[in-house]
C-alpha cells in the first residue's frame, strides 16, 4: 500500500500512539464540543455541503448504506431523512463521538433505521458486496492508511454502488485562499482551544488538509483502486470537495 503525507500527519507529535490512536483519543476529548464547533466555525456552511453530498447518492436510491467514520452521525441522519433507506449502520473509531450520535438518534426516534458501532476503516466489520452506498465526510484524511481504508470500502460495496466522500479542499483562488489560510491557520486552532481546550486537534485540522492528495490526485487513487466513472466537485470556491465512485 502506497504511503501519502497526510498518512503521516498526526495530533499529537511527541505521543508515541499510532495515528489511529491518537485520532480516536482527540476525537474522545472534543465529543462534547464537536457538533457546536462545527456549526460555529463553518458558519453552518457544514450542513449545506453535507445535503449536497448526500444528494449525489440519490439515483441509486440505497437501501443500505454505511457510514465509515460517522462521528456523532449528522450524515447518517442526514441521509435517513433525504435518502430513506432501509437501514444505516456508522462506524467510528471513536467511542466518545458515537455516545454523543447515539443520543441524537434516539432524540429524533430514528433507533430502528440507524445503528452506530465502533469499527475501524481499514477493517470493516462485514462481508464483501453487503451496501448499496458509503458515505464518508470529513474523516478520509483521518485514515491511517487511505488506500487500505479505500479499498475495505470497495470490498464491502455491492458491484454497481456508489462511495461518496466529503473532504476538506484547499481553494486556488488567490483572496480566497489568503482568508482561507489566516482562518485556518489563526483562527480556527485558537477557537478550538477556547472551546474545546484542545488547540492541537484544530491545529492538526489543518496541516492534514494541506497534506491530503486532493482533486485529481484523489481520483487517481480512485482508479488505481478499481473504482469506476470516478468525479470530483468543489463545493464554495474549493474549499471542500465531493468525491464519487461506483464499484
Amino acid at each position: 500500500m502506497t504511503e501519502f503525507a497526510h498518512d503521516t500527519v498526526v495530533p499529537f507529535k511527541d505521543s508515541e500512539l499510532s495515528k489511529k490512536d491518537q485520532v480516536a483519543d482527540m476525537f474522545n476529548h472534543i465529543a462534547g464540543k464537536y457538533d457546536f464547533l462545527n456549526r460555529f466555525l463553518s458558519i453552518g456552511i457544514d450542513v449545506i455541503w453535507r445535503k449536497k453530498a448526500l444528494k449525489h447518492l440519490k439515483s441509486i436510491n440505497p437501501k443500505t448504506i454505511l457510514d465509515v467514520a460517522t462521528g456523532t452521525a449528522d450524515v447518517a441522519i442526514m441521509a435517513s431523512n433525504l435518502l430513506h433507506p432501509q437501514q444505516i449502520i456508522g462506524i467510528d473509531i471513536s467511542k466518545g463521538m458515537l455516545e454523543i450520535g447515539r443520543k441524537k438518534i434516539d432524540k429524533k426516534g430514528l433507533q430502528d433505521v440507524i445503528k452506530l458501532q465502533l469499527g475501524d476503516s481499514e477493517s470493516i466489520d462485514f462481508e464483501e458486496n453487503t451496501f448499496d452506498a458509503v458515505t464518508v465526510a470529513f474523516g478520509v484524511r483521518n485514515f491511517q492508511n487511505l488506500e487500505k481504508g479505500l479499498s475495505e470500502i470497495n470490498r464491502v460495496l455491492k458491484p454497481g454502488g456508489k462511495l461518496m466522500v466529503l473532504e476538506f479542499s484547499k481553494p486556488t483562488t488567490p483572496l480566497v485562499k489568503r482568508i482561507y489560510t489566516f482562518y485556518m491557520k489563526i483562527i480556527t486552532p485558537n477557537i478550538g482551544k477556547l472551546f474545546s481546550k484542545n488547540k492541537e486537534a484544530y491545529a492538526y485540522l489543518d496541516e492534514s488538509i494541506k497534506k491530503f492528495p486532493e482533486g485529481k490526485e484523489f481520483i487517481e487513487i480512485l482508479n488505481q483502486l478499481g473504482y469506476q466513472q470516478p468525479y470530483c466537485k468543489p463545493l464554495s470556491a474549493g474549499i471542500c470537495s465531493i468525491y464519487c465512485g461506483i464499484k
